[in-house]
């Protein structure tokens, strides 16, 4: 039994660019020998990139990387697509009128092999040894994966790194691989990139996350409830669920679609002499969804609670909101109806003994807690929303015995189930760790992605950027 060679790899602040294609920013990770990681993340994000920094990959801008091992096995679509590419150029190779016939498999995984021994198992294993004197280039993709494989497997890497390996092999083949990387954990650190979370062998430790060119959290498996949690985020970023729809029978009354949503003109807050919101003008169009940003005491609750006729100077103030001028005799009734609000004042008063499926079904009736007897319809709907957040498994389990974070999904939801034209979102991310903010930020994000719903997305910091939020309104604290 060997033992594994690899130091600690180390990056700090590391920026790496590609070409100018893409960048990684600001990459902090502690790789150790022991350690067996898989790289996730949505289509983009950056996994192939971080993976592809320890083979040698892309130009180090800022920061630095220690402990990059020497001898890197690669497998990926990238190499994969290099390698044809360079076959593909010995066919405009035309000296003396030779026609290239490309180079033989064999001459692929022997040629400077470094465990011949194994590399003519795996051949037989893997079913080419029939296709040894083939042109490499002349193999379909799974049987270049396969070599691609063998090459690396039998390099005697000092570290393996694997993106998506299973992806085009067949049962048998991938049920070999999978055998032969658990036979050599003890010798091998492995470093894999995979999109799904049940490919993941048993003998990962730790994962990455990645997301828009920046390694957002790092799991170590052990932990189950942050194992579970990014489970539920990768669901979330990635599923093919949208937004449930509406229930016909609590269906709003239709608005005009020529107007406005909310339209402030000069609005003021003041309280005596102090003026909080000075001649605010801002308007809302209907889909337009907003980041309401700015540091404590600059008067975003205040705006809020004239949108929402819950502060006594909106009377005061130039306020059309959902087609009525404020002041002319409508009720604040009939204002909220077609507003969803989620804060976590709200998550502080919702402390009923219910069950998360009765949760969102409150929301139909903008209740904290059951108190109707709700319909069959109600109840698919909150099952839709359930499936959608990955908790299909918890609609029975009490809401106050949940972590914070999905507490606060389950608000947004329960704020969600009538399709409001306007949601707001008042800091929803405060008090969340890491994990739970990327939750809830996920949920906004698909949210944004739908059509019937504008959302107003208040925090403190207006860096703090949401995909699908282009509209940004940044109030200053007067002094």
């Amino acid at each position: 039994m060997g033992s594994i060679r690899l130091d600690n790899i180390l990056f700090n602040k590391v920026t790496v660019n590609f070409d100018d294609r893409f960048t990684l920013s600001e990459i902090n990770w502690t790789i150790e020998p022991d350690q067996h990681w898989v790289i996730t993340g949505t289509n983009g994000a950056g996994k192939s990139a971080l993976a592809a920094v320890l083979a040698g990959v892309g130009e180090i801008e800022n920061g630095t990387i220690t402990g990059l091992p020497q001898n890197v096995g690669l497998v990926s679509f990238e190499a994969q697509a290099e390698l044809i590419a360079k076959e593909l150029k010995k066919d405009d190779a035309d000296i003396m009128d030779v026609i290239s016939l490309g180079t033989p498999v064999h001459e692929m995984i022997f040629d400077n092999c470094q465990d011949p021994e194994l590399a003519q198992a795996l051949v037989e294993k893997f079913g080419l040894s029939q296709l040894l004197d083939r042109a490499f280039r002349k193999l379909s993709t799974g049987e270049t994966r396969k070599v691609m494989l063998i090459r690396a497997l039998s390099s005697k890497p000092d570290v393996l790194i694997l993106d998506e390996p299973f992806d085009g092999l067949d049962a048998n083949t991938l049920t070999m691989l999978q055998k032969h990387l658990a036979s050599i954990v003890d010798t091998t650190p492995m470093i894999m990139v995979l999109n799904r979370f049940d490919e993941m062998p048993d003998f990962i430790t730790h994962i990455a996350y990645v997301d828009n060119g920046k390694l957002a959290l790092t799991v170590d498996k052990k932990d189950e409830n942050a194992f579970n949690e990014l489970y539920q985020l990768l669901h979330l970023k990635t599923t093919d669920l949208s937004v449930p729809d509406a229930d016909p029978a609590n269906k709003l009354p239709a608005l005009d679609p020529n107007q406005p949503l909310v339209r402030l003109k000069q609005a003021t807050i003041k309280y005596g002499d102090t003026v909080i919101v000075d001649k605010l003008d801002w308007t809302i169009e209907q889909g337009q969804h907003w980041q309401l940003s700015g540091p404590n005491g600059s008067g975003k609750t205040g705006v809020l609670s004239l949108i929402t006729g819950d502060h006594p100077q909106c009377y005061t103030n130039d306020i059309f909101v959902f087609g009525f001028q404020r002041g002319n005799g409508e009720s604040i009734w009939q204002i909220k109806q077609f507003i969803g609000y989620v804060s976590t004042a709200l998550q502080w008063e919702y402390r009923v003994s219910t069950s998360c499926k009765n949760v969102i079904i409150s929301g139909f009736y903008d209740s904290i807690g059951m108190y109707s007897k709700s319909t069959d319809n109600q109840k698919k709907i909150a099952d839709q929303w359930l499936a959608l957040l990955g908790m299909e498994d918890r609609a029975d389990h009490p809401f106050n015995k949940l972590s914070y974070g999905d507490q606060r999904l389950l608000l947004i939801a329960r704020a969600m189930v009538k399709h409001p034209p306007l949601l707001i979102l008042d800091e929803p991310c405060l008090g969340l760790d890491d994990m739970n903010r990327q939750l809830v930020l996920a949920l906004i994000e698909k949210i944004c992605e739908g059509k019937e719903t504008t959302v107003l997305y208040v925090n403190h910091h207006a860096e703090d950027q949401i995909k699908g939020i282009e509209n940004y309104l940044g109030l200053k604290k007067n002094n």
